[in-house]
């Protein structure tokens, strides 16, 4: 059996790990990550060119099923591979890791909408972690932001007050506290991206009573087969073969 296995998350080189040898498993990453973790099994590095491209790739290279594992806010992604697989009648899992439960977070539906939160509850000091292509969408609000990505930001998208900070997860819950501490950070905006990795900042803000202003998850594809666990993944692959 070959699968075309769309990641770049954790869960995907778990699922490729988890099928290798049994399954030819050729792992698709974006590429917007330097150095990234690489899975185990064939990968290919770049974006497929839209829907036409993806059609033709997948033309080029026949398999017998496709796996989604990207990131929950790759939308344009999930949205191309959900209707070229349709279209070409090719089985489709989608693999979304569970989001984080909200309790009293401030739910926005996008960037833009959580520069809006923040300007007009006044924050002050923020800790930003949406990720580079969101940041933007804050270059005209008054306030101090502590940015954290995986790649440097554009400088033009960068606000007028700020401290980027170059990193990736795992996070230590205490490492995050003293984070927070140290820059008297008054708000935290991030995406609900789900997993462990990043979850220790919430549960510091949590802590220290500070608000969270979340941007919400892009809905999904209609009728899209979803799981939520790689072992679940495994077993829908396994079924397959």
């Amino acid at each position: 059996m070959r699968i075309l296995l769309l990641g770049g998350t954790s869960e995907a080189r778990a699922l490729a790990a988890q099928l290798h040898p049994d399954v030819e498993v050729i792992s698709s990453l974006a590429g917007r990550v330097p150095d990234p973790a690489l899975p185990v099994g064939q990968v290919r590095i770049g974006g497929f060119g839209g829907v036409d491209g993806l059609r033709r790739w997948l033309g080029d290279n026949p398999v017998d099923a496709v796996v989604d594992a990207t990131h929950p806010y790759a939308a344009t992604m999930t949205a191309h591979a959900a209707e070229v697989c349709a279209a070409l009648e090719i089985p489709l899992l989608l693999l979304a890791r569970p989001a984080w439960p909200t309790g009293d977070a401030i739910l926005v539906s996008s960037d833009t909408e959580a520069a809006k939160t923040v300007a007009e509850n006044r924050y002050s000091r923020v800790f930003l972690t949406t990720g580079r292509s969101g940041i933007a969408a804050f270059t005209g609000v008054d306030a101090w932001f502590l940015i954290r990505a995986v790649t440097p930001p554009e400088p033009a998208d960068l606000p007028r007050r700020h401290q980027v900070v170059l990193s990736r997860g795992p996070y230590r819950y205490d490492d995050e506290l003293a984070l927070l501490r140290e820059h008297r950070i008054d708000a935290l905006v991030t995406k609900n991206s789900g997993g462990s990795m990043t979850r220790p900042k919430l549960d510091a803000a949590a802590a220290l009573g500070i608000p969270v202003v979340m941007v919400d998850r892009p809905p999904l594809p209609a009728g899209a087969m979803t799981v939520s666990t790689v072992d679940d993944a495994v077993a829908w692959v396994r079924s397959t073969m």
